[in-house]
């Protein structure tokens, strides 16, 4: 079994910064590729950044220049730093890994989402 575990999010200001965290657990072997993607209400999820297991980024137009995703291969954690937050980024936020385990290859899992609600 494997999980995916958001925190970090809450209520902030335009303007202000917000960073988000998602920690795998459980039977982790290894992780490749992880992703952060939102969903705003009436909207379809949309995906913000995403980094490779060699640390390669990448990001959605949108927040590019405002937003950073990194990882920590040991803790087996994910972070998006998110800065200059805008009304528009108000979303649920949710991640995402390819995850092998000691049972299976790599599998794809999402965790419950984290709500980010950014006021003007």
């Amino acid at each position: 079994q494997v999980q995916l575990v958001e925190s970090g999010g809450g209520l902030v200001q335009a303007g202000g910064s917000r960073r988000l965290s998602c920690v795998a657990s459980g039977s982790v072997v290894g992780i490749n590729d992880m992703s952060w993607f939102r969903q705003a209400p009436g909207k379809q999820r949309e995906l913000v950044a995403s980094i490779t297991r060699g640390r390669a980024t990448a990001y959605a137009d949108s927040v590019k220049g405002r937003f950073t995703i990194s990882t920590d291969n040991a803790k087996n954690t994910m972070y998006l730093q998110m800065n200059s937050l805008k009304p528009e980024d108000t979303a649920v936020y949710y991640c995402n890994a390819e995850i092998r385990t000691y049972f299976s290859g790599y599998s794809t899992y999402w965790g419950q989402g984290t709500q980010v609600t950014v006021s003007s």
